[in-house]
């Protein structure tokens, strides 16, 4: 019986799933979406004991499902959980006691390992970042926050590289808050960092030798998605002539073949028409909203009349009346995109640096 999360456990007690997985994201910054998933599964393997391998699938599905249902974007965290069963399915020839015991007790042995191959990352990646380099990347990815603080590690004092960060101004969103600590430890390492918002990527692209950024899953084809805005810097990259670079761990790697943007397993509004009937905060007017005050012969002529803002006035009138709401709108919290495999040059994992091509034998050696 599951409601909300809440799954029952060995001799009736109540097990949440939800609150377990949770929990492990706030005790371990660290800790990546898929393996705080497949940790709150062994705990729940570890109460309930199910006897046979079947009782575990099921328990297994269910739980993977009430995760999914609890967050925006499931689709990281289904890669850990899909992982998971499949370890599970691939065991069904030998004892189960003896592969729940396995599972328990070499958990911890698992999340230490996904956590060491953000490491193996990195120390791929930083000979992608040479002297005299800049490195544009978006967001806060850890495993690319990794893999430039390695670069100047390895720079033994003299940093030779900058970094262009691109962050969304809007401080409720994750990755701007993981992002503005990453540029601060870069900053400390000595590393110059620029910040830039979204909208001047095309600006800044001249100045860029590469682009690095990270994904929250990599699908069959070797095309990645990852948070909204990733697709349109590739697109930029390429008709640069940049090399864009995505670092991914191999427990991202996730069984989907999307065709296009609007073909992602998950609900996304990011394009919302609305009339001015349905937007409750567009301004009315001061007859309650029944008519719009007509357009003056003065504003037809000269585009502007007595309200329209001054030079000095700009930035105030902007951040007023414009700033704030696109600040406050939750459309794009979470979101995320499709970059397609014919922008990416490579894809750096700890298995070592990948063609995306090279995607699908890597996703046959894990499954199959």
């Amino acid at each position: 019986m599951v409601s909300a999360g809440i799954m029952a456990g060995k001799d009736g007690q109540n097990f949440d799933i939800v609150a377990t997985y949770e929990r492990l994201l706030a005790e371990d910054p660290d800790l990546t979406m898929p393996v705080a998933a497949i940790e709150a599964q062994i705990e729940l393997l570890s109460q309930a004991q199910p006897s046979t391998t079947a009782e575990a699938m099921v328990l297994l599905g269910t739980s993977a499902e009430c995760l999914k249902r609890s967050i925006r974007n499931p689709i990281s965290l289904s890669a850990g959980t899909d992982l998971f069963r499949q370890y599970l399915l691939t065991s069904r020839q030998r004892d189960f006691k003896g592969v729940r015991h396995h599972l328990l007790t070499n958990g911890r042995l698992f999340v230490q390992r996904a956590k060491a191959s953000r490491l193996k990352i990195a120390s791929f990646g930083r000979h992608f970042v040479r002297d005299g380099a800049t490195v544009l990347t978006n967001g806060g990815s850890r495993v690319v926050g990794e893999l430039l603080k390695s670069a100047a590690d390895a720079s033994s004092g003299r940093v030779r590289f900058r970094v262009i960060y691109v962050l969304s101004g809007s401080e409720q969103l994750s990755d701007s808050r993981e992002g503005v600590a990453a540029v601060r430890e870069l900053r400390q390492k000595g590393v110059p960092v620029a910040v830039i918002p979204e909208s001047a990527v095309a600006y800044s692209m001249g100045e860029v030798n590469l682009v690095i950024v990270g994904a929250e899953g990599v699908v069959e084809n070797g095309g990645v998605i990852s948070r909204m805005g990733t697709y349109q810097i590739g697109l930029l990259a390429k008709a640069a002539g940049k090399p864009f670079y995505v670092v991914a761990e191999s427990h991202k790697f996730v069984r989907i073949y999307p065709l296009g943007q609007y073909d992602l397993p998950i609900n996304q509004k990011v394009v919302d028409f609305k009339t001015a009937i349905e937007d409750k905060s567009a301004p009315k007017s001061e007859d309650n909203g029944t008519e719009l005050e007509p357009i003056s012969e003065e504003v037809l002529e000269t585009g502007w009349n007595e309200k329209t803002p001054k030079v000095q006035e700009k930035m105030e009138y902007f951040d007023s009346s414009i700033g704030d709401g696109m600040e406050n709108d939750t459309r794009t919290h979470d979101a995320v995109d499709f970059t397609p495999p014919d922008l990416i040059s490579a894809l750096i994992t700890e298995s070592g640096v990948l063609t995306p091509s090279a995607v699908s034998e890597e996703l046959i050696k894990i499954w199959f």
